[in-house]
Order: C-alpha cells, then sequence, then structure tokens
C-alpha cells in the first residue's frame, strides 16, 4: 500500500512532474527560434480548433451612444462577431490629439479580467448607484482604457463571453462557474471557449481598422489577469497587435493550472500543455514589442512561477534578436495594473 495513491490531485501533481510540453522552445540562435516559431505557432493554431464564420454581412457596426466625459468621449458601440454572436464594447476618443498621424490616433484594445463588471471598471464607468464598481475598480487600478484614453489614445474595453453584458444576468448557473459550463457546451459541439473569445477579439481589431479615427497600423493590445490572457493569445495569433502589454497573467501552467486550480474554462485551450507553456505563447508575440507588468505580492500568481516564466520568455526574445524589444515590470505590488511602465511603453512602439 506504501506506493499506491487515492488523491486525483496528487494524481495530476504527478503527471505534470513527469510531463513537460514537447515544443517548448529550448533553443538559443536566430535559427533555433525560427524554426520553433513555425513550429509552435501552427500547433497553437492547430489546439484552437473550429473557428467561427464572420456574420452575414460584417460587423454591422452600430453605435449607441455618444457622451462627453471630460477628458474624451465616450461611445457605447456593438459589433455582430459571428451570425450567432455580438459583443457591446465601450471606445474613449481622446480629446487630446497629440499622437494623431494624418488625423487619426493610435488605438489600444483594452480587455478585462475576472469578475462581475466585465468591460465598465476597464472603461472608467462611474454610476453613483453603485459604489461597489467604484472599489472594484480602484482595489486594482483597474480602469486603464480610461488611463490611456487620457494619454491620448483612442481606446476599446469589449466584454468578453460569460462577463458582463454577456454574462446571462450574471449568475446563470449557481454554484457553478459559468465559464466552465460553457467550455464543457462547446467541447460537445467541438468549439473551444478561448478560440471563441480570440475571435472576437480579432473582430474587435477590425472594426478598430475600419474606424475613420483610428490608426489601423498602430494597435495595441493590454489586458488585467484573464485579459492578461486574451492579450497573449491574440497578439501571440495576430499581427495586427504591434504592442502589447501582459499583466499579471505571465506564469506557468504547472503551478497555477495543475497545482492550484486557478483557472477555469476561459483560460486555455485542451492539451495546450503538452506541447507549450504560458511564456511559449507569448513568445510568439516576437519580435514584436512586448511589456509584463507581474506584482511581486500577487497572490494569483505567486513571484517564483512568475519569474521562470519570465526568464524562459527572454530566451525566446533573446533568441529572435528582439531582447531589447522585451520590457518586463516587476513591481511593489499585488494583482493590479500597474501604469508607469505601460504609459512609457505605449508611447514608445505606437
Amino acid at each position: 500500500m506504501a506506493n499506491r495513491n487515492f488523491s486525483m490531485i496528487e494524481y495530476f501533481n504527478r503527471l505534470a512532474e513527469e510531463r513537460r510540453p514537447v515544443l517548448t522552445f529550448q533553443g538559443e540562435t536566430k535559427a533555433d527560434w525560427e524554426r520553433w516559431r513555425e513550429q509552435f505557432s501552427a500547433k497553437l493554431l492547430e489546439l484552437c480548433g473550429e473557428w467561427p464564420q464572420p456574420a452575414p454581412g460584417g460587423l454591422n457596426a452600430e453605435t449607441i451612444y455618444s457622451c462627453d466625459e471630460g477628458d474624451f468621449v465616450r461611445e457605447k458601440v456593438v459589433i455582430d462577431t459571428e451570425q450567432h454572436f455580438s459583443v457591446p464594447a465601450y471606445v474613449l476618443i481622446p480629446k487630446d490629439r497629440r499622437r494623431a498621424r494624418n488625423g487619426k490616433l493610435p488605438a489600444i484594445l483594452c480587455l478585462h479580467g475576472h469578475g462581475p463588471y466585465g468591460k465598465e471598471p476597464v472603461a472608467g464607468v462611474i454610476d453613483p448607484n453603485r459604489p461597489e464598481l467604484a472599489a472594484h475598480t480602484a482595489s486594482m487600478n483597474y480602469d486603464y482604457g480610461a488611463e490611456m484614453a487620457r494619454e491620448g489614445y483612442l481606446t476599446m474595453s469589449p466584454d468578453s463571453r460569460v462577463f458582463g453584458e454577456l454574462g446571462d444576468g450574471g449568475n446563470p448557473y449557481p454554484g457553478r462557474d459559468a465559464c466552465n459550463v460553457h467550455f464543457i457546451r462547446g467541447l460537445l459541439l467541438g468549439v473551444n471557449l478561448l478560440t471563441l473569445n480570440i475571435w472576437d477579439m480579432m473582430k474587435c481589431l477590425d472594426y478598430l481598422q475600419s474606424r475613420p479615427d483610428a490608426d489601423g497600423k498602430r494597435i495595441g493590445a493590454m489586458g488585467l489577469s484573464w485579459g492578461g490572457t486574451r492579450t497573449a493569445f491574440l497578439a501571440a495569433l495576430d499581427e495586427r497587435v504591434k504592442a502589447a502589454d501582459i499583466i499579471c497573467y505571465l506564469t506557468q501552467f504547472e503551478h497555477f493550472a495543475i497545482r492550484e486550480a486557478n483557472f477555469c474554462g476561459s483560460q486555455f485551450l485542451p492539451h495546450l500543455f503538452r506541447y507549450g507553456d504560458v511564456a511559449d505563447v507569448a513568445g510568439l508575440i516576437a519580435p514584436r514589442s512586448l511589456l509584463v507588468e507581474s506584482g511581486v505580492y500577487d497572490t494569483c500568481f505567486p513571484v517564483e512561477p512568475v519569474l521562470r516564466a519570465h526568464e524562459h520568455l527572454r530566451r525566446v526574445y533573446r533568441a529572435a534578436g528582439a531582447e531589447n524589444r522585451l520590457h518586463i515590470d516587476l513591481f511593489i505590488g499585488g494583482h493590479q495594473f500597474h501604469g508607469p511602465s505601460a504609459k512609457e511603453f505605449f508611447d514608445r512602439y505606437l
């Protein structure tokens, strides 16, 4: 009986110790990086599975309302991302035009994390009837969509599936995680929930490129936590993202997903850890510009596996000859948007 195990938790921990991703980056040279990038990007695209089809008639973008908020104009917009789905978003248009070129502003797709409010805190929504929204925003310095608009960027903050206005009332399955319910539904139908969210973000890029006031060649992406997940995967798969800021997400699958079970069905693709780790996904952004913000006291993603992921990512960028385009901000703080490094980063690269 001494060597027998009855714990499923320990079972998966042992599997994770024994297995290492077969396509994780292990090279040193530019040629190593080029071969790895071709192989791993093809595998990641394969793991995404079936992609949706565009909505008939295209995005069918509609502006619901527009209002003046002092430093910027807020628009509420809705786009059709596929035949059976539409996505609402806030677009913040800065009055400060110093970053405009030929009348067009650089744009940043600002993606929210987990939580009951979806896009609202990121877009700096202030509702006097909901003081808890303000407290939630302040706790994570969460209004980076509004902050970057004040810095002169046109920002777009959409809801992701299962959150905000896409949350079916907020708690459709009491006692269960809606992400997990829809993840399982999708598997039955051969569709991955993360793939659907990546697709929606790609359609947001289409929308930004369609706007006459946005510079389609100067688009960035940023997001905290689950927003960092989408930022990493979107930028890895879509080169229209010229600069990306992954906030409090870059870590290792073995720690946060296997050992800590700190994940949900929105955050990963089936079989992904057989082939690569979080830093490998982020490494596909190379040689484009990447900022990684990580809090020393982040309880969601403890610092030890974060530092290991940082070093792995540095090896990828070094081999790609783009180490000077990778910026890592290890700041004194928790699970939150830091701020100063992001403003310097986007000022430099957008």
